[in-house]
C-alpha cells in the first residue's frame, strides 16, 4: 500500500472531501463534512479509521498492527500500521467500512443522499 493508492481509494466513495484541517502533514478524508480516514502523507506509516467499538476491539486483538487511534476517541477509532502484515485489499475493506459507519451515523436528510458502498 502507498499512500497514492490509498487516496484514489478514499477520492472514490461518494461524496468524499479531503484535506488538512490540522497540519501541512495530516491528510484527512470526509464525507459530508465527518472524518472516516486520516494518514501522515510525509511519513505514510499508519492510518487512523474510524471503526465499531465491537470490532475495533476484536481486531486489535487479532492483529498486532492494529492499535487504539492515536490522538483519537481509543473507543472508536483503530491505527493501522502499512508493515506489509495486513493485505492491502483488508485495509481497504476496513476504509469503506469506516466510510459506511460515518454515513450510517449522518442525519437521515444527508444520509439519503449518499451511496452506501458495499
Amino acid at each position: 500500500m502507498n499512500i497514492e493508492s490509498f487516496r484514489e481509494y478514499c477520492l472514490s466513495l461518494p461524496c468524499t472531501e479531503e484535506g488538512f484541517p490540522f497540519d501541512s502533514n495530516t491528510l484527512v478524508f470526509k464525507v459530508a463534512g465527518k472524518m472516516f480516514a486520516l494518514t501522515n502523507i510525509d511519513q505514510f506509516e499508519s492510518i487512523n479509521l474510524k471503526c465499531d467499538p465491537e470490532v475495533a476491539v476484536e481486531l486489535r486483538e487479532k492483529y498486532t498492527a492494529v492499535t487504539p487511534g492515536y490522538h483519537m476517541n481509543k473507543k472508536n477509532w483503530n491505527t493501522i500500521q502499512i508493515d506489509d502484515s495486513i493485505s492491502d485489499k483488508l485495509i481497504l475493506q476496513w476504509t469503506k467500512e469506516s466510510y459506511n459507519l460515518v454515513v450510517n451515523g449522518l442525519p437521515k436528510s444527508v444520509r439519503s443522499t449518499i451511496s452506501i458502498i458495499s
